[in-house]
């Protein structure tokens, strides 16, 4: 058969489609940080990373306004020539002072952050040891660099610790999640920072969903584990609970020095549009300012967490997310389709987002989620579940 490109893309499409993995854009029309209009058809969002509900925060809607008035739409260039400017230096130097560090460098995505950091750090000579859950961007990060890439079981030191074993008289990495995006567990960061400590490992966390969520004030999962930053790289995004897009590498002196001067990613990029970095300079503050946010995220996450339990559904009291897996890639459409006739939006949740055979609901909960709001999705999930 003579080859065409729109055959080949044909195909393509067909093989994702028989298998269950083909995905497709569904536009949204944002009403309030939990509710939405798809379709015409409004529905609550029990999906999002929108943890704080801070998107629509009149405090940050309006440091939006101010800097769009005073600094126009864009930056109009990367960071080293034109494009860094007195808003980016206060969120940068927030970030750092948040989390507990000597200096912070911002990134136009937690994605160009993490594959930007590790490509700069590691090398063809280096090996890299990362949690087998760990983010597509950690892994991505990881092949740029050329440095070997060894995975450890989810969350096992004893299986880390023996690959560690094998791979001495070269420089190491110890890469993990603080937050794990699709399953909602927490890394034991501080036995890791322990063992890198003992094995002289370079110990990098991502921490992105546990930025604004977890410890004191949701300085992060590090922080909610009692463990002192220093010497730890610390990786994070805005584009969670603080309301705005962007990432950020946070560490020592000489480490951000050496970033600003290798990342690409970096050094190559437009930097953050000033409205942006308003934004999440803002939420910051809020957050920083008003406990109640996060006394009202945990009571929704212990809310719906036992809401769970009590439809068998295993689910921890530490994150806002939770999944609940379903198996076949079928089932999870079905179940997501049944739902959102129902009025909930959460979509499913397919490989290679997860590992084969555990396609799943990733269910979020935000600090805006209303008591009858959680109790009515566990009604419509408990409802649906019996019927697929």
């Amino acid at each position: 058969m003579r080859f065409t490109m729109k055959s080949h893309w044909q195909e393509a499409l067909a093989e994702l489609e028989a298998r269950k993995l083909r995905r497709q854009l569904h536009p949204l029309v944002p009403l309030s940080p939990t509710c939405a209009l798809r379709e015409g058809r409004e529905c609550l969002l029990f999906c999002t990373n929108n943890y704080l509900g801070l998107t629509h925060h009149p405090r940050v809607i309006a440091a939006v306004q101010e800097a769009v008035a005073t600094f126009g739409t864009g930056s109009g260039a990367s960071p080293l020539i034109s494009g860094y400017t007195e808003l980016h230096q206060e969120l940068a130097e927030r970030l750092a002072r948040f989390k507990g560090a000597a200096r912070a460098l911002l990134f136009p995505s937690g994605y160009s952050a993490n594959v930007g950091c590790l490509s700069a750090l590691a090398g063809p000579e280096d090996v890299v040891f990362v949690d087998r859950l760990g983010h597509a961007s950690l892994l991505d990060g990881i092949r740029l660099s050329g440095a070997k890439m060894v995975r450890f079981r989810h969350n096992d030191l004893d299986h880390l610790e023996s690959l560690l074993s094998r791979h001495r008289g070269r420089r190491r990495f110890l890469v993990t999640e603080g937050v794990f995006s699709m399953d909602g567990d927490t890394a034991p960061l501080a036995e890791m920072a322990n063992l890198a400590r003992r094995e002289e490992l370079i110990f990098i966390v991502d921490d992105a969903h546990g930025t604004g969520v977890l410890g004191p004030q949701g300085r992060g999962t590090l922080a909610a584990q009692g463990v002192d930053p220093e010497g730890i790289i610390i990786v994070g995004t805005l584009s969670k609970a603080l309301a705005a897009v962007g990432g950020f590498v946070a560490g020592g002196e000489d480490l951000i020095e050496f970033l600003l001067n290798r990342v690409r990613s970096f050094i190559f990029s437009t930097s953050l549009p000033p409205p942006v970095v308003a934004a999440a300079t803002s939420a910051l503050r809020v957050l920083e300012e008003d406990p109640e946010l996060l006394e009202s995220l945990r009571a929704n996450i212990r809310r719906l967490a036992g809401g769970l339990r009590a439809l068998g559904i295993p689910a921890r009291e530490e994150t806002p997310i939770f999944p609940v897996v379903l198996g076949s890639e079928e089932r999870a459409l079905k179940v997501a389709s049944r739902l959102l006739e129902q009025g909930f939006y959460v979509p499913a949740i397919r490989p290679p987002a997860v590992p084969p055979g555990t396609a799943r609901l990733r269910v979020s909960v935000s600090a805006l989620h209303t008591p009858e709001e959680i109790d009515s999705f566990l009604e419509a999930l408990a409802e649906t579940l019996k019927e697929v």
